[in-house]
């Protein structure tokens, strides 16, 4: 006869902050084609200014046990499809957030709050 044993059940607990998946959103987003840079508000500017880099600048995470809303602001370049950019970027940080968290991402939500028309020649 095979003896039967016992086994504990296990409550370990992983936590991941809402600023983590935040910086890991705002490094995918940077990185797509065309995004000039991510937009944040007062608190971002206040970091800036303190010499603080803030890699989750223009992210809001909003999180429970199962699942993870991101809302991020972005300046894009001026010519660029900017439907194309957002799913892009939509794409890029639902993976990027899934893989490294295993959380799910049910929205990636994108603000489009400036051109960036720097490089625009006048004629």
């Amino acid at each position: 006869m095979s003896e039967m044993v016992n086994k504990e059940t296990r409550k370990d607990k992983v936590r991941i902050s809402d600023e983590v998946i935040g910086i890991i959103a705002g490094i995918a987003a940077a990185d797509v084609e065309n995004v000039t840079s991510l937009s944040g508000g007062f608190v971002d500017g206040i970091a800036g200014i303190l010499g603080r880099k803030n890699l989750g600048k223009g992210v809001k995470v909003q999180s429970n046990d199962r699942e993870v809303i991101i809302d991020i602001s972005i300046v894009v370049e001026y010519g660029c499809k900017i439907h194309m950019v957002a799913q892009k970027i939509q794409d890029r940080v639902r993976e990027a957030v899934q893989n490294m968290t295993d959380l799910n991402v049910s929205e990636v939500d994108v603000n489009v709050v400036g051109v960036n028309v720097d490089e625009v020649k006048k004629d």
